[in-house]
C-alpha cells in the first residue's frame, strides 16, 4: 500500500508539474500573521507574502450600516500605517476578513456586508487610495454561520469586491472537497460562482492522534489526510473550476519549549520538537511545489510559548527566530527565483528528489532531496548529466549553513539537501 501511494504521488506530482508552470517560489512563500502584532522586517526573511486575520469588528464595530472613516477602523487602528509598513517591507498582502464574531451583529446583511466590502477594495486593493492589499478573503472558517448564511455573505461582499475594484482577487474561505463541517464549507457550493472568486483556499495539518493529544506526524506520511485533503481539492478544482487557483492558506507544526500543565485541558497534548518543526514545513513547501498549487501560507508567524494546540506554532518565539525560522530563510533565499520543475524521485522507502529551474535561463538548476523519516540513507539517481557545484543542509540556526561536498550527496537524511548543478 505504502509504495502505491508513493508510486500516486509521484505521479501526480509529474501531472501537475506538466500541466501548469509552477509559480516562483518569491510568488509562493507566505506566512500568516496579524494586525499590528506582526512585524514585517522580521518576518522578510521568510516570506513574500503575508496572509492578515483581519477583525471586521474593529471596523464596523456595533454598527454595521455605518461605514468607518478609511484609513482608520472605528477602534482607531490605521490599516494606512499597518499595510503601509508591510508593503515597504517588500511584501504582498492577503486580508482574510474575519467573520465570526460578526455573526449576530449584522443590522441588513446583504446591504452592510456588500458596502463594506466594496468601500475596502476600493480604498487598499490596486489603484485605491492605499494600494496595498492584492487578495481579500471571505471569511477564514466560517462554519458559524450555515451555508445559506455564509453565502448570502459572499454573494454579496463578492460582487461589492467586483463592482469596487476588479483588480483585487477574491478568495473563498476554508474549503474542502467534501461537506461544510464547523471549520470548513464546502467546495462544491462555489461550483456556480465563478464569476465571484479567483482563489479556493485550505487548511491542512499533519495530525496523526485528535483530541486530546493533537499529535502532529511528517508530511510525507499517507496514513493522516494532509496531502490527500489537499489533492483531493485540486481535483474537484481540476473538474469543476479549471481556471481557479488553489492556496493552502494554514498549514505548520506546534513546537514548544515548554510541557503542559498535568492536571489542565492540555495535558495530553504533544507537540513536535522545533528541528521537525523546522524540516516538516520546508518539505510542505516542496511537496505543495509540486502539487500545483499556487501560494502557501505558514501558520503562525510568533507564538508566546504555550504548551497547548495552534500556540506554540510560530517561525518565531516570543520573537525570537526558531530553526523553522532559519530553515524558511534559506530555502527562500535559496529559491526565490526557482520554480518547480519536476520529480525525480517520490519515495517513503527510497527518498525524495525534486528539481527547481531557474527564471533566468543560464542559472544553475537545483535539486533538494530528503528522506521522510530516516537518515544516512543512499538515493539513486543522484547523477544530474550535469556539473556538481555546490550543496547545503538545510539550517538551523543563523549562519549555521552545512555545505556538502560531491562524495557527500549520495546521501540524505530527514532535513532537506539543495544541490546546484551547472
Amino acid at each position: 500500500m505504502i509504495r502505491l501511494l508513493s508510486s500516486l504521488l509521484l505521479f501526480l506530482a509529474a501531472s501537475a508539474g506538466a500541466k501548469d508552470q509552477a509559480p516562483l517560489f518569491r510568488d509562493f512563500v507566505g506566512v500568516c500573521g496579524h494586525t499590528v502584532t506582526f512585524k514585517p522586517e522580521l518576518y522578510a526573511p521568510v516570506c513574500t507574502w503575508v496572509r492578515d486575520y483581519h477583525p471586521v469588528p474593529w471596523d464596523l464595530a456595533k454598527d454595521t450600516s455605518t461605514l468607518p472613516t478609511w484609513p482608520f477602523a472605528k477602534n482607531k487602528v490605521s490599516w494606512e500605517k499597518v499595510y503601509g509598513s508591510w508593503k515597504g517591507s517588500g511584501l504582498h498582502i492577503n486580508v482574510c476578513l474575519m467573520l465570526d464574531e460578526m455573526k449576530d451583529s449584522w443590522k441588513s446583511p446583504a446591504k452592510d456586508a456588500e458596502a463594506y466590502a466594496a468601500s475596502f477594495a476600493k480604498e487598499f486593493g490596486p489603484g485605491g487610495k492605499w494600494p496595498f492589499v492584492e487578495s481579500i478573503e471571505i471569511g477564514n472558517e466560517p462554519g458559524l454561520y450555515t451555508d445559506e448564511a455564509y453565502l448570502e455573505l459572499f454573494d454579496a461582499m463578492a460582487k461589492g469586491i467586483r463592482a469596487a475594484n476588479p483588480k483585487v482577487k477574491i478568495v473563498t474561505s476554508n474549503v474542502e472537497a467534501g461537506k461544510s463541517d464547523r471549520y470548513w464549507k464546502s467546495a462544491p457550493m462555489f461550483k456556480d460562482r465563478a464569476a465571484l472568486y479567483d482563489v479556493l483556499q485550505i487548511h491542512r495539518y499533519a495530525i496523526a492522534e485528535q483530541w486530546p493529544v493533537w499529535k502532529r506526524t511528517y508530511p510525507e506520511n499517507p496514513k493522516v489526510p494532509y496531502l490527500s485533503s489537499i489533492q483531493d481539492l485540486l481535483n474537484w478544482r481540476d473538474q469543476n473550476a479549471p481556471d481557479k487557483k488553489v492556496w493552502v492558506t494554514e498549514f505548520g507544526w506546534d513546537a514548544s519549549s515548554k510541557t503542559p500543565d498535568p492536571k489542565g485541558e492540555w495535558a495530553k497534548w504533544t507537540d513536535s520538537t522545533d528541528e521537525e518543526q523546522a524540516r516538516y514545513l520546508v518539505r510542505s513547501f516542496f511537496l505543495f511545489s509540486a502539487m500545483n498549487i499556487d501560494k502557501a501560507f505558514v501558520y503562525f508567524f510568533n507564538d508566546k510559548d504555550e504548551p497547548k494546540l495552534h500556540a506554540a506554532s510560530g517561525l518565531t518565539r516570543n520573537y525570537e527566530p526558531k530553526p523553522a525560522y532559519h530553515a524558511v530563510a534559506w530555502m527562500l533565499k535559496s529559491l526565490r527565483d526557482y520554480r518547480f520543475n519536476r520529480v525525480i524521485k517520490a519515495s517513503l522507502d527510497e527518498g525524495y528528489i525534486y528539481e527547481f529551474t531557474p527564471e533566468k535561463e543560464g542559472e544553475p538548476v537545483v535539486w533538494a532531496a530528503w528522506h521522510a523519516t530516516k537518515e544516512d540513507v543512499g538515493i539513486s539517481s543522484v547523477d544530474s548529466g550535469k556539473a556538481f557545484l555546490k550543496a547545503e543542509l538545510m539550517p538551523l540556526s543563523a549562519g549555521a549553513v552545512e555545505s556538502r561536498d560531491a562524495s557527500q550527496i549520495k546521501r540524505c537524511g530527514q532535513r532537506p539537501i539543495l544541490i546546484w548543478w551547472k
